[in-house]
């Protein structure tokens, strides 16, 4: 009679994947550290009175940030294939801590624009975050495990400007800064505690990385698709947020920035999206879920555009859940079909990708105030609609295995 040899322990990691409590911590971390970016859009008009910056320049506070989280993307985040990452990320979350103590003492335009561009760049630790928590999951459950982080990264977001505003009118805006770098500092004791080490196996030089991003968007046809899919969705989202609240606070509603808060919660719910999306993308529907998110996102515009006055400020809400809920489900279908690439090009994808859209957001936005300024609600939900109704029309082209 023959034995037969034991079996070979496995990695109980490799089984089951990052331990939940790891996921929620990671998750907690990426909204915590997105929200640095979106605490100061609702605060231009007080943050430029301070300042003494004119009206017309307010808007650079904004610009800036996003200049700053784009030069990151595409700078910082690639240095996640060649660095060990906990202390990364470790290292730009003090950093961050630093930037958003500068910006509550400074007393003129150019020291407050420079340390805001330096949240933008640092607050990108976020798309470090996110591969990184792919890496430690095995493929079977990775859609899942990209979901749950994303679930806290888009709360993050969509929290971020209600509770600045909030925080505004009850104190003032020096207060939202200095409770954030509060928690950075804490955070960044936290993730250097509970993070494993990830060490890439990438031996290529910066220089040498940095060169090797155009071709991955050269050569990789998912990136393209996925990059230009999200661009337009989030184009949509930027475009609602920048002008829904310009929409309130004019005749005939007139709200109040604490009732423009409030209203600006019901981005929440959208949320719950990612972890759905995350489990359908594991199941190996991405393609049907993707043309169902971008028609969702259009529809919620159309139906917006033909609601009487009577019940538009309901049917405006539903459409915020329903926009934030298709741009979510489809960031994180994108995510994951990126994330089952080679792991050594992982975070140089992801930071491509977000650049990318990124750029179709800030797009968005000032298309939206254009058409808003020009054309009203109608003109800008028309645009809203049309984004990803061309995103719609370019997926169906895709060829599937």
């Amino acid at each position: 009679m023959t034995t037969q040899p034991p079996p070979v322990a496995q990695d109980p990691t490799q089984q089951a994947g990052p331990s939940p409590n790891l996921i929620r911590v990671i998750a907690a971390a990426c909204g915590l550290i997105v929200a640095n970016l979106y605490y100061a859009q609702p605060l231009a008009g007080p943050i430029s009175a301070t300042l003494a910056m004119p009206e017309s320049q307010s808007g650079l506070i904004v610009t800036i940030t996003q200049i700053g989280y784009c030069l990151g993307l595409l700078l910082i985040v690639p240095l996640a294939d060649l660095l060990e990452n906990r202390s990364l990320i470790v290292w730009m979350t003090r950093l961050v801590m630093l930037a958003l103590l500068a910006l509550p003492f400074s007393h003129h335009p150019l020291p407050f624009l420079l340390a805001i561009g330096l949240v933008g760049i640092l607050s990108v630790a976020v798309q470090i975050l996110v591969p990184f928590a792919a890496s430690l999951a095995p493929e079977a459950i990775r859609g899942r495990v990209v979901g749950n982080v994303m679930s806290g990264l888009m709360l993050g977001i969509m929290l971020a400007r209600p509770v600045s505003s909030f925080v505004t009118e009850f104190s003032s805006w020096h207060t939202i800064f200095l409770i954030s770098a509060g928690i950075m500092l804490a955070l960044s004791i936290l993730l250097q505690r509970v993070l494993p080490e990830r060490r890439p196996t990438t031996r290529s030089p910066y220089g040498a990385l940095l060169r090797s991003m155009g071709t991955l968007l050269l050569t990789t046809r998912i990136l393209q698709r996925r990059a230009f899919y999200h661009a337009c969705l989030f184009g949509a989202f930027s475009l609602f947020w920048t002008v829904t609240p310009l929409l309130l606070a004019a005749p005939p509603f007139l709200f109040s920035q604490g009732q423009i808060a409030l209203f600006a919660f019901v981005g929440v719910a959208g949320a719950i999206a990612a972890p759905i999306a995350g489990r359908i993308a594991d199941r190996g529907w991405t393609w049907p879920a993707t043309l169902a998110a971008m028609a969702l996102v259009s529809l919620a515009f159309l139906t917006s555009a033909v609601m009487p006055q009577s019940i538009f400020i309901g049917v405006l809400a539903l459409a915020g859940i329903v926009i934030d809920f298709g741009v979510t489900a489809n960031l994180v279908l994108g995510q994951r079909a990126l994330f089952v690439l080679p792991a050594e090009n992982r975070a140089r994808l992801n930071g491509l990708y977000m650049a990318i859209f990124f750029m179709g957001g800030a797009a968005g936005s000032a298309l939206g105030s254009w058409a808003y300024a020009y054309g009203g609600w109608p003109l800008a939900s028309a645009l809203g609609a049309a984004l990803p109704a061309l995103a719609f029309a370019v997926c169906l082209t895709e060829k599937r295995r």
